[in-house]
């Protein structure tokens, strides 16, 4: 769904509008997927590989965010230590690469370096079709690495390629990262819950 398609008449107008938007959006996100992401990643924890998240621009933020929150947050209260890696934090290393190689290379490169067979990726790209998030995934497949794909609008080619495809079916990037965060947060959230002792669920914050 395409938003906003004419400009509001007022912020009040506007605020209803982008949740009533969002509210659709969340909803068309496939249930199944989301339990299969949940299951893809505690395994990987539970198994001890390292999970790679990337993204550009707003999701990067998202990437970065997720190595606290799918890491010392998950682990708080649970047997399980998972190792989550951003490859959209280290400036050093992006700049080097798309210096000396292309920027189309930034996470591929470092997969190339860094990842191994069953290591899991996840993606987050709004349009799906980002040359460093495409090659990214390309770099997965060879390496044999299980994959999941957070994408919008259409899901480009990563939708398509993903093991796992989380689409938000909604056509404007806030929406799109607005809801890319809640899933990465619920993913965090279930597995943490699943790993808990039952009886300190209730007394603890989430």
């Amino acid at each position: 769904m395409k938003f906003p398609t004419e400009p509001a008449s007022s912020a009040a107008a506007f605020l209803r509008q982008y949740q009533e938007t969002s509210d659709r959006a969340r909803r068309s996100i496939d249930a199944k997927a989301f339990a299969d992401a949940c299951d893809l990643l505690a395994d990987a924890y539970e198994q001890d590989r390292i999970v790679f998240v990337c993204g550009n621009g707003g999701s990067t933020a998202i990437a970065n965010h997720m190595v606290c929150d799918h890491g010392k947050l998950v682990a708080t209260g649970t047997a399980l230590k998972p190792r989550v890696i951003s490859l959209s934090h280290a400036n050093e290393m992006i700049t080097a690469i798309a210096n000396d190689i292309g920027y189309d290379q930034v996470f591929s490169h470092q997969l190339d370096l860094l990842a191994r067979k069953e290591d899991v990726l996840v993606v987050i790209s709004g349009s799906g079709t980002s040359p460093n998030i495409v090659k990214a995934m390309e770099k997965a497949e060879q390496i044999g690495m299980p994959t999941i794909a957070m994408t919008a609008f259409s899901g480009g080619p990563c939708r398509k390629m993903a093991d796992v495809s989380l689409h938000v079916d909604v056509e404007n990037y806030g929406i799109a990262e607005d809801l890319h965060q809640s899933l990465m947060q619920m993913i965090a959230q279930y597995i943490r819950l699943k790993n808990m002792d039952p009886r300190e669920i209730a007394t603890t914050r989430f």
